[in-house]
């Protein structure tokens, strides 16, 4: 049975739009994306690893050090396999205001995370493995966590050209989720439930053709 492990922030786990700021809450196995995909794979099983507040790159001054994906792909990919297929959709959580960071420098994030999933240790580890590497939607500035994403939508628009580019550099697949979905303007930040049934569908076609 072929292995998909979906990598990724909030938005990978299944968080919906923020109403109340620090209520935790997660959509169901039903509307999450990467089932969504799932049952679009049959034969396929699908790992979902997902942190809120996972980055490509920044250990959190506030959330943790343990959000700088460096370390969580590196334990993800050691943690399960032999995987078939990766997505990989982070950046998002690279453009919060207290980082500061370019959209070259949130690219140059992605960069060291294709860098390890695509390396030979990891490669050889799995047996050899695709990546589609999945740019996130621009982010809106409001809702109850706008404060965080002060300036980052301007950044953020400008990653796709950047991921798409990263992309062929590496051999991997690439999807600007922007041209299938978009933010919820409750949050900014995170995908409405058919947000998560359209990027699925997606996904599973992409994947499928790997």
């Amino acid at each position: 049975m072929p292995i998909l492990l979906c990598f990724g922030d909030s938005n990978t786990h299944g968080t919906p739009p923020i109403v109340t700021r620090g209520e935790y809450a997660r959509f169901d196995a039903d509307t999450r994306w990467p089932r969504v995909a799932a049952r679009r794979l049959p034969g396929w099983e699908v790992v979902e690893e997902g942190l809120p507040g996972r980055t490509a790159q920044f250990p959190d001054p506030v959330m943790g050090a343990h959000m700088d994906g460096r370390e969580g792909i590196k334990i993800a990919l050691q943690s399960h396999g032999p995987i078939d297929a990766m997505t990989l959709l982070l950046g998002t959580n690279d453009v919060k205001t207290r980082f500061g960071a370019t959209p070259e420098k949130v690219a140059a994030g992605i960069a060291g995370l294709l860098d390890i999933a695509m390396g030979p240790e990891m490669q050889t580890r799995h047996g050899g493995f695709r990546v589609l590497l999945i740019c996130p939607p621009p982010v809106l500035e409001q809702g109850p966590i706008a404060s965080e994403f002060t300036g980052a939508r301007a950044v953020s628009r400008q990653l796709a050209p950047l991921y798409r580019a990263l992309a062929e550099a590496r051999g991997a697949a690439f999807l600007d989720a922007a041209e299938v979905i978009e933010v919820s303007p409750q949050d900014g930040i995170h995908f409405e439930a058919e947000a998560h049934h359209a990027l699925g569908a997606v996904v599973a076609e992409v994947v499928g053709k790997l």
